[in-house]
């Protein structure tokens, strides 16, 4: 797929970003302060929080969305389709499962490319065809292929390490004849802490950008993931927010941000040219050939948040078929 370059070079840009910004911090407290090994105590144990969490994830994620795994007797088609696309992508057959929320949609999680998982809620079943599912599962299987997970934890250990590291700094001061630089450069720490999750939120929707380039590059139609995700905006929509609330500390997980599917559909509606629920190959190729518009509201709200704005995702879909 078109571009695909151009997402990898954005993730590892960002990447460099992180680990610069808090080799940077780390050494200037380090030779300000003289604070190697109280520096070296806070580093390992952002270390170890995140190792712990890379080994109890998957479970966390099983015990969190309430995951069973399906047979092949139980979801033949789901399996079949999984199976072709975990072939194409040259991975290990992940497990399969399923979560019992109604909400539509579909997750993949897991330590590594040989134990991966992917899993679709209950409330997806029905409400797409055979080929927008696999345009779906397409994405899920790309996550793993590009090994997504581990991604996220490595990343998600910089925020961590520059919070332990403001909080030491900014309580403890550093030594009593260092005129303050401790809490200054606690300061520092936290606006670091603040700068890496917003790159942290980057690097998740330049993901989703790749999963879903992944998907097309598996054999998977993108008007056919493009219907899928305008169907899966509109599903969410009528769910209790209730159930939603349920659910809102997986949606990072999840194909598309479930909790901004209202606000979401007057936008998507204008891809719709025949209103047949759908979004066909002639419709994407229409949006190919127009200029989109996000609102500043919707941009600020795309910074804060782990998903692409829907309308952007569908575009680049299109401009990228």
């Amino acid at each position: 797929m078109k571009g695909t370059w151009r997402l990898k070079l954005r993730l590892w840009f960002a990447m460099l970003v992180m680990f610069g910004l808090v080799y940077f911090i780390l050494m200037l407290a380090g030779s300000l302060l003289g604070f190697g090994g109280s520096i070296s105590f806070y580093f390992v144990m952002g270390i170890v929080v995140l190792f712990i969490q890379y080994l109890a994830g998957p479970k966390i994620v099983e015990k969190s969305m309430g995951v069973h795994y399906l047979s092949e007797g139980e979801a033949p088609e789901i399996h079949k389709i999984v199976e072709e696309l975990a072939s194409e992508a040259g991975i290990p057959k992940p497990k399969v499962g399923m979560s019992n929320t109604m909400v539509p949609n579909a997750f993949a999680y897991g330590r590594s490319k040989r134990s991966g998982h992917v899993c679709v809620t209950r409330g997806i079943l029905g409400l797409l065809d055979r080929e927008e599912l696999k345009a779906v599962l397409g994405h899920e299987i790309s996550h793993i292929k590009h090994n997504d997970m581990a991604i996220t934890t490595i990343v998600s250990a910089i925020p961590l390490v520059c919070y332990y590291l403001s909080f030491s700094l900014m309580f403890s001061g550093g030594s009593r004849d260092d005129n303050g630089a401790g809490i200054l450069i606690g300061l520092g720490a936290m606006i670091a802490y603040f700068l890496s999750q917003l790159i942290v939120l980057f690097i998740s929707r330049v993901r989703e950008y790749y999963a879903d380039a992944g998907s097309v590059e598996l054999g998977c139609k993108p008007e056919k993931l493009a219907s899928a995700l305008y169907k899966l905006v509109y599903g969410a929509a009528k769910i209790p927010q209730d159930e939603i609330k349920d659910i809102e500390g997986s949606k990072a997980f999840f194909l598309t941000d479930v909790s901004k599917a209202g606000s979401q559909i007057t936008e998507l509606s204008q891809l719709d040219l025949n209103h047949d629920g759908v979004i066909s190959a002639e419709e994407l190729q229409r949006l190919k050939d127009n200029d989109i518009r996000v609102g500043r509201g919707g941009s600020l709200m795309e910074l804060l948040s782990t998903h692409p704005d829907m309308l952007k995702r569908i575009k680049r879909l299109a401009d990228n078929s």
